[in-house]
């Protein structure tokens, strides 16, 4: 199913994308490298919580702030703001030779998200702003029963390991297990508890266990406190993107730096559900084969963008054991519209190599809406892939090397 949308103004053209070469044991210095390709996974814009129980049960009596949109919709702030990643993204890859002046050639730009609305709406914001005015076709499945690029693990396929998973999960813990794990957590749960006013010391939080549910053919399921923690902290930042008055933000008991250090909760979920290594290879092997053959194929797309969620980004970074900060977040954090990207590169022989970066707006550049300008003040940077021989400032992989690395795992 496809979407068919017209821009409101004009800007860039993409060039004709030249043959690609072989690889080379030792690369040309990384000045002389010329950007063939991009794929970006974005993760969606702001949104409300997807639900109206944020928290369980016992956690918290308060009622949420409202919102201007339904549950999990992109609201227009996180429209605007997915909107100004894309402004910074077209002068960063054009001012990089990727695109001239005018509309894009078509087919020149791929964009696929997933079936929900919030990621087809973030797609279609940030071709709003890199290439406006031109035509964008947002392609997407219909529903979760054909969604195997972004949801592929949902329909509880037989072929993948409960058992197997929950244990990789399980070895990420540390000595005392997920009870260690609470404790070392303390600070923070007791935090969260005061911002959600929920009584110590029999709040919930405080009182009961975490602990790893495995299901027969999914990820393992995090409940108790950590889980909380990562779901209560999320919706806390999303309060504080959307611009609300820090006196709605967590009811006026928390600030932003108090914020910050609740996010810890979110990337630890990661760490269990997400990024062990046979959990990753699974659920993140769709996505790693729309890189491979965007990056590798024969197609006229010089740029693609992946709209999905902070689930698949978190997924697609245990794929390649690669690992991100971005400023005023904790270490391997989502931010609302960030992306995990891969360039394809080149050198005068025609020889390719692969580089992997992280991109994002900082937390107050999001929640003030604020212009990022030609200087291009988004957080970008180049990380390292684990595994890869053939380095450029090591942070890129010669092509075959990069094949090799991205190959389905059992």
């Amino acid at each position: 199913m496809k979407r068919m949308f017209l821009l409101s103004t004009a800007l860039l053209a993409a060039c004709a994308a030249p043959g690609p070469g072989t690889d080379a044991s030792t690369p040309a210095p990384e000045e002389s490298l010329k950007l063939e390709k991009v794929v970006m996974l974005m993760r969606h814009g702001i949104r409300p919580p997807t639900k109206a129980a944020v928290v369980p049960p016992g956690y918290s009596t308060e009622r949420w702030p409202d919102w201007p949109v339904d549950f999990g919709l992109l609201t227009p702030r996180g429209a605007a703001g997915v909107k100004l990643l894309g402004e910074s993204d077209r002068a960063y890859f054009g001012a990089r030779g990727l695109f001239a002046s005018g509309c894009p050639a078509p087919g020149t730009v791929v964009l696929k998200a997933s079936y929900k609305e919030r990621t087809i709406n973030t797609a279609q914001s940030w071709a709003a702003g890199f290439m406006p005015g031109c035509a964008a076709d947002v392609t997407h499945p219909a529903g979760a029963d054909d969604d195997a690029i972004f949801h592929g693990l949902d329909g509880g396929p037989v072929s993948f390991d409960g058992k197997r998973a929950f244990n990789a999960a399980l070895a990420q813990a540390p000595e005392g297990g997920l009870a260690a794990e609470t404790e070392r957590h303390r600070g923070e749960l007791t935090l969260l508890a005061r911002v959600l006013n929920c009584a110590l010391p029999t709040c919930p939080l405080i009182a009961q266990p975490s602990r790893l549910v495995a299901q027969p053919h999914d990820r393992p399921d995090l409940e108790g406190p950590l889980d909380v923690g990562s779901t209560a902290s999320q919706t806390l930042l999303l309060e504080y993107l959307e611009g609300k008055p820090m006196a709605e933000v967590g009811w006026g008991r928390v600030s932003r730096a108090e914020i910050e250090q609740l996010l810890q909760f979110h990337p630890l979920k990661f760490r269990y559900a997400n990024r062990p290594g046979y959990i990753a290879a699974a659920a993140a092997a769709p996505i790693v084969s729309e890189i491979v053959s965007a990056l590798g194929g024969k197609s006229a797309a010089r740029l693609t963008l992946l709209a999905g969620h902070d689930t698949n980004v978190a997924d697609l970074g245990g794929f390649f054991d690669l690992h991100w900060q971005v400023p005023s977040y904790p270490a391997d954090e989502v931010p609302p519209g960030s992306a995990l990207g891969f360039e394809l590169v080149s050198n005068s022989k025609g020889d390719r190599y692969v580089r992997a970066f992280y991109r994002s707006q900082t937390m107050d550049q999001l929640r003030a809406l604020e212009p990022l300008g030609a200087g291009d003040s988004l957080f970008r940077r180049y990380l390292p892939i684990p595994g890869c021989g053939n380095s450029v400032a090591a942070t890129a992989c010669g092509w075959t090397e990069f094949a090799r690395l991205a190959a389905p795992r059992g």
